[in-house]
């Protein structure tokens, strides 16, 4: 291997630090709602400088010494990065400990596992579903940044030291992980957007452009002055990164791109004497970037607390103080505890590794105790614990769901219930019948008789229409499509069913907005075959129903609908819960919701949805199963029943309902007279 000479110092490079600091504050502003489209790109940027920094670090010792010592590599990376971290997570967990619900203090010990052991980015990716929290909601999900980079700095080492005999091969190897990372990004961001954003090998070439750039430099021995039209322009990727790209399942992949060439040009012309150079060391930019790792450890869980307190939104004024103290905690946490940790030469190996090991067992012990103790419900009174154990009763066990591998059904998730065996029952629905999973599970193992739960959030159990909705991506809309063609075509194999229940939030579907706190959300309904303009959604509802009707009873004997539960439009069970437990405290919302609805109020929305049914019921072609009795009396509706929480949302039942509820379903689980298959046909 040819060696160089032993390489001077690498200088000190106020650029970097004014970069990082646009970085930190193009993701503080923009997470406090500041009119940056693109504001979270400030991550991307931060990667290309570790790489960039670290990756440089690697390489000259590696040069002059042909290895890298692992353990002074992970003792500076220790020293830097864990005295800021566990001061962050004790205080965030302090705080969590005072105002979060029980459910959601049990995630955060989860996350707070995870974050300790550099996984959140895993972690977050496999929570990101339906009715998973708000990101809002989480205050660590800022770590999956950190996790990303420990993860990639467990690799770069290693690959150093596998291939170090090698230089060529170890460079060929280095560019071909950047050109395949790469790759994979702008493959999987259009069919897998989370996996894309959250995971490392779809983020280790941005990283990897730092390293490679460092060690361009090294080996050409640049000095990094450059010329300033490329300053320019980098700094122009970047501008244009920040207020125009759109937050999304568009991102990463081929728009990562930009503001990771805007900060490769911008470090790889860094020093020349030029506007913008000048711009990036000025002291108030140098001062932003010393405190960028402080600032953005301490701002996100700052926002997600204060938006929490303030029901999810922030007006300006108190996005200002929030973001004012975020600085301020910066600022005390760079000078009092990033920088004596660091700057500390008496400080052993030893000590850094047995503090760093003391607090991680601490941390993990703690989360440990949040997660298996449910989130420690103790700590609120009475008055909000109605509202709290509805919040954290929606979580069925689904350990029999799997996706099917086999004809007809293959590729959809399937569910069975009840004793195994062809299912004689068959459930197919969206996420109302998510929410009714343990009920009917336990009226099918009660019954002993077979089912199976076909289910898909938003996506409405109808044949011949296809749907857009604000709360889905264009591909979860298309799978939809997909999914209830799949179903149809499926009908005539599933030879063992004797009966069909339809489970929906009808309303929704008939009238194409929410209710209430999700008057929001919206949804279109279309007919897939009938492309006339104009004709109004409850129309092709009512179509849909009946054709929906006409093609299941050719084929199963007995067809049944659920009535949709009546919406509590004011009602959440975890805004409830907060506002309860969260009453006279600073920053703490006035209260919005309501447990209880006056039927009449319901009217005219139940008469919508339920319209397409009622006839077919009165004509003896479906059976109708009615909730409503059960959770209204003559004039009112409550999601409260006896002193227990009967909704998680303002249209989601809890657990507790659905079990209470079962006997509704027990008839759907009686033998039918078999007919022939001539005896079936209209």
């Amino acid at each position: 291997m040819t060696r160089h000479d032993p390489a001077p110092p690498l200088p000190y490079r106020g650029d970097i630090d004014g970069l990082r600091a646009i970085a930190v504050l193009s993701v503080v502003l923009y997470h406090f709602g500041a009119p940056l489209a693109g504001g979270f790109v400030g991550v991307d940027i931060f990667f290309v400088i570790s790489g960039f920094l670290i990756g440089g670090i690697l390489w000259r010792e590696f040069d002059r010494t042909g290895r890298v010592r692992l353990g002074a590599f992970y003792l500076r990376r220790f020293k830097r990065l864990a005295p800021a971290f566990f001061a962050m997570a004790f205080v965030t967990t302090l705080v969590g400990a005072a105002i979060l619900l029980p459910f959601e203090f049990r995630e955060y010990g989860k996350s707070l596992i995870a974050a300790t052991v550099w996984l959140s980015n895993v972690l977050f990716y496999r929570d990101a579903g339906y009715f998973d929290a708000a990101s809002e909601e989480k205050p660590l999900l800022h770590t999956w940044s950190l996790a990303v980079e420990e993860q990639f700095y467990i690799l770069l080492p290693l690959t150093i030291l596998l291939l170090k005999r090698s230089r060529r091969l170890l460079l060929w190897a280095l560019i071909t992980a950047w050109g395949l990372s790469l790759a994979a990004s702008i493959l999987a961001t259009p069919s897998h957007p989370m996996a894309a954003f959250y995971l490392f090998p779809f983020r280790a070439w941005e990283l990897l452009s730092g390293v490679l750039l460092a060690i361009w430099g090294f080996e050409t021995r640049r000095r990094w002055h450059g010329y300033a039209a490329l300053s320019w322009l980098g700094l122009g990727l970047v501008a244009v990164s920040i207020l125009f790209i759109p937050a999304g399942p568009q991102f990463p992949g081929v728009l990562a791109i930009l503001p990771v060439l805007g900060t490769v040009l911008l470090i790889a012309n860094g020093t020349g004497p030029n506007p913008v150079n000048r711009l990036l060391c000025h002291p108030w930019a140098v001062m932003i970037g010393l405190l960028s790792y402080s600032l953005y450890l301490w701002h996100w869980p700052i926002y997600v607390f204060g938006a929490y307190l303030r029901g999810g939104a922030l007006d300006p004024v108190s996005a200002a103080v929030l973001i004012a103290l975020s600085l301020a905690l910066a600022w005390l946490s760079w000078r009092f505890v990033e920088t004596p940790v660091r700057r500390a030469r008496s400080l052993s190996a030893r000590r850094v590794f047995v503090s760093t090991g003391l607090a991680s067992a601490a941390a993990l012990m703690a989360g440990a105790v949040m997660f298996t103790r449910d989130g420690l419900p103790g700590r609120f009174g009475p008055e909000a614990r109605v509202h709290i154990a509805a919040s954290g009763d929606f979580l069925q066990d689904f350990s029999r769901c799997r996706i099917a591998e086999t004809a007809p059904l293959d590729g959809l998730e399937i569910c069975p219930i009840g004793p195994d065996g062809p299912p004689q029952v068959l459930i197919w629905g969206d996420s109302h019948l998510r929410a009714l999973h343990d009920g009917l599970s336990l009226a099918a193992a009660e019954a002993q008789v077979p089912g199976l739960i076909l289910w898909r959030a938003g996506c409405p159990p109808l044949f011949g229409v296809r749907k857009t909705e604000s709360a889905a991506t264009p591909s979860q809309d298309l799978d939809c499509t997909r999914a209830n063609l799949q179903i149809r075509q499926a009908l005539s194999r599933l030879d063992t069913v004797e009966t069909v229940l339809l489970v929906g939030r009808w309303s929704y579907y008939a009238s194409g907005t929410g209710i209430g706190l999700d008057a929001t959300n919206e949804i279109g309904v279309f007919a897939v075959e009938d492309m006339r303009a104009g004709q109004a959604q409850a129309q092709v509802v009512t179509t849909a129903a009946g054709r929906t009707i006409d093609i299941l009873s050719q084929q199963f004997p007995r067809v049944a609908v659920l009535r949709q539960p009546p919406e509590i439009p004011d009602y959440d069970s975890r805004r409830a819960a907060r506002e309860t437990a969260h009453a006279g405290l600073p920053f703490a919302a006035d209260p919005i919701t309501r447990p209880d609805v006056a039927r009449d109020a319901l009217a005219l929305r139940a008469a919508l949805a339920d319209a397409p049914w009622l006839a077919a019921a009165e004509a003896g072609r479906i059976t109708w199963i009615d909730p409503w009795p059960r959770l209204c009396d003559a004039e009112v509706c409550s999601a409260l029943q006896d002193g227990a929480g009967q909704y998680f949302d303002n249209n989601h039942l809890t657990n507790s309902a659905a079990v209470r509820l079962r006997d509704l379903f027990a008839p759907l689980f009686e033998p039918v007279t078999q007919r022939t298959a001539l005896d079936r046909r209209p």
